[in-house]
């Protein structure tokens, strides 16, 4: 099993609704797609989203993230977004704070355009869990 997490922060509420849009565009990508085996979304303050998606292996988060709705989006990134962070690694299980260590020891850094000060510093806060905003992602029913 494989995990990728990722942290972005949009950097203005003018690109909230297309970004919203489209996070809900991939995440119905995801849970269809072959190998999925669940994930997590989570909306902190500030504009940051973070994702949490396990699937079976690389070779089917690679063909989930390199097509469809999500493969559309990707390019975007860059203008929506002042901070944008992943990493991939073994799965253990699908908890934030484990996510969030992966993320704060592996961190790969996305090209954005207009960086915000943590971005180039290389350092974003802790999800933070109470309340929780957000939704748990399961498969759509192909897999036992």
């Amino acid at each position: 099993m494989l995990a990728c997490v990722t942290r972005l922060r949009v950097r203005s509420v003018i690109y909230l609704p297309a970004f919203i849009w489209q996070t809900f565009l991939s995440q119905r990508q995801v849970v269809r797609a072959d190998g999925f085996r669940g994930g997590r979304l989570l909306i902190d303050p500030g504009r940051a989203f973070w994702t949490l998606t396990v699937g079976e292996s690389e070779r089917a988060m690679k063909a989930f993230r390199g097509s469809g709705s999500h493969a559309k989006v990707m390019p975007r990134l860059a203008k929506w977004c002042d901070e944008a962070s992943y990493a991939h690694g073994a799965s253990e299980g699908d908890a934030w704070r484990e996510a969030y260590e992966q993320l704060v020891r592996d961190a790969r850094w996305s090209r954005v355009e207009h960086p915000f000060p943590n971005h180039e510093a290389r350092r974003f806060a802790e999800p933070r869990l109470r309340p929780l905003i957000g939704v748990d992602l399961k498969p759509s029913g192909k897999f036992p």
